[in-house]
């Protein structure tokens, strides 16, 4: 089976953390995400998943030159980031899609699909 990866966006200019959410939403979602996460794992679906912190508290690690360089904060500027993600297998594009569907209504966000590239035979 493919895996695919599914991430949840967050905007960059507000940067939030669960620790940031209003309780009584952030129980309601965690309620929704953890009841997603069970089916997922029920159906064989589940890889792995987790939260991220914002962009800000990012390290930037360069190997690729003469020295090795650490530069706080992201390698890349956008006006969203990912925020959390699950990694799933999936039979197809549709079934992950329809997963995606479920974590969006879990999350009350949009999810962004796609998949992992396999090497090649």
């Amino acid at each position: 089976m493919t895996q695919y990866f599914l991430t949840l966006p967050h905007d960059s200019a507000e940067e939030p953390t669960m620790a940031s959410m209003d309780p009584a939403e952030l129980e309601t979602v965690m309620a929704a995400v953890g009841k997603l996460n069970d089916d997922m794992i029920a159906s064989g679906a589940f890889v792995t998943a987790g939260g991220l912190f914002p962009p800000s508290t990012a390290i930037t690690v360069d190997a690729t030159g003469d020295s090795v360089t650490h530069t706080p904060g992201p390698f890349v500027e956008a006006k969203e980031y990912v925020g959390g993600f699950w990694i799933i297998e999936a039979t197809d594009q549709a079934a992950a899609v329809s997963w995606a569907e479920q974590a969006s209504a879990a999350c009350q966000s949009k999810v962004e699909v796609r998949a992992l590239q396999e090497a090649p035979e």
